[in-house]
C-alpha cells in the first residue's frame, strides 16, 4: 500500500506526528502524519472522515472511546491515472464488553468521504 496517511486522536495519538490539528470531537485534537501529494491527500481525506465517523457514532451508541488511529492508503495506475482503491484500517482504544466491530460496521456504511469515493463523482476546474 503506498501513499499511507494516519491519523490518530485521544490515547492513540503520534505526539511525534508534524502535524497537529483541532478536533471538534476530542480536547487535545488529531495528529497526523503523512506527506504532501495528491495520493497521500486522498488517503489523508478517507482516514479523517473515518477517524471523526468513529467518534460521532460511538458518542451516539454511548460508548466511550479513549483513542482512534486510522491508516488509510492506496495506489494508482495508468495511464490516464486511476486510483486502485484505498484501503484502510481502525484501531480503536475502548472499552470492553462493547460491540467495537459493529461500531466499525456502522462507520463504514456511513462515512461521507469513502461513500463519495465509492460513488464516483465529477471533478470540474472551473474559471473565475
Amino acid at each position: 500500500m503506498n501513499y499511507v496517511a494516519v491519523v490518530s486522536s485521544g490515547s492513540m495519538r503520534d505526539d511525534d506526528a508534524t502535524v497537529k490539528l483541532p478536533h471538534r470531537w476530542t480536547s487535545a485534537g488529531v495528529t497526523v502524519t503523512t506527506e504532501f501529494t495528491g495520493g497521500h491527500l486522498l488517503s489523508l481525506a478517507v482516514a479523517g472522515c473515518v477517524l471523526n465517523d468513529v467518534h460521532r457514532e460511538a458518542q451516539a451508541l454511548g460508548i466511550a472511546i479513549a483513542g482512534v488511529r486510522v491508516s488509510a492508503g492506496g495506489d494508482f495506475d495508468g495511464p490516464p491515472t486511476r486510483s486502485t482503491g484505498i484501503t484502510y484500517v481502525v484501531d480503536i482504544d475502548g472499552p470492553q464488553g462493547h460491540d467495537l466491530a459493529a461500531l466499525l460496521d456502522r462507520v463504514d456504511a456511513v462515512a461521507e468521504v469513502p461513500e463519495a469515493i465509492r460513488a464516483g463523482a465529477a471533478v470540474t476546474r472551473v474559471s473565475r
